[in-house]
């Protein structure tokens, strides 16, 4: 499709005046920071667009941090939602919770620092709600809707609908065959002008329209 926005695209949303949407961007091109990566075409919506995207998005992933924050393609992060990494955790298992350590001194092998934490991982195109948080080392799987306000933890089945707090698996967008069939194809790894002549089957579940789809794309590549 002419005109669709390159992954690298920092606001890729035009508005009917011709003037870029400044409170939506791909991530990719919003986000410098080591211990972030993103896939292509990720992004993420604010109704007041930070200066910092990432500090904005998960405040608590230092430059210093020890753990990752790995965000799949086509995902999609609405308004508010936020990712607390493991940077954020106290140590629990003794009488105290306090984190003297971060106030003066080293802080390396003092007592009240805690081990470091899992990274956080989330699949291809999930889609996050409104004011939603994700937790430190949460597996979010490929296809997964989080709901608006949810607090997630923990491993998450691809294609499940997460709601609540704690978030809990509401049901599965598809049976366990559809979804094995789906992971298969990885649609999300096609290129895009292949995703775009394929959207009627993608967003329609058209799961052998897309499967053709694929024997094609091999076929051709084995073709050239």
């Amino acid at each position: 499709m002419p005109g669709f926005p390159a992954p690298d695209t920092l606001h890729p949303i035009l508005l009917p005046d011709g003037t870029s949407h400044q409170g939506t961007v791909f991530l990719q091109a919003a986000i410098n920071h080591p211990r972030w990566k993103v896939g292509d075409y990720s992004y993420a919506s604010a109704q007041k667009p930070p200066d910092d995207w990432a500090a904005h998005l998960a405040p608590y992933l230092y430059e210093f941090s020890p753990e990752m924050l790995e965000i799949g393609k086509f995902c999609q992060i609405a308004d508010g939602a936020m990712f607390i990494t493991a940077s954020a955790n106290h140590r629990h298992d003794g009488f105290s919770s306090f984190p003297f350590a971060v106030f003066g001194g080293a802080r390396e092998g003092r007592a009240s620092m805690p081990d470091p934490g899992p990274d956080t991982v989330i699949g291809n195109d999930v889609w996050i709600g409104q004011g939603a948080r994700i937790l430190p080392g949460a597996r979010i799987g490929d296809g997964c809707i989080i709901g608006a306000g949810a607090v997630v933890a923990g491993q998450v089945p691809p294609y499940a609908i997460i709601a609540g707090n704690p978030g809990r698996v509401l049901r599965r967008r598809f049976d366990e065959a559809t979804i094995a069939r789906v992971q298969a194809l990885a649609w999300w790894d096609w290129t895009v002008e292949h995703i775009l002549a394929n959207e009627a089957a993608i967003c329609g579940a058209d799961i052998a329209r897309l499967e053709a789809a694929a024997a094609s794309l091999r076929k051709g590549s084995k073709g050239t």
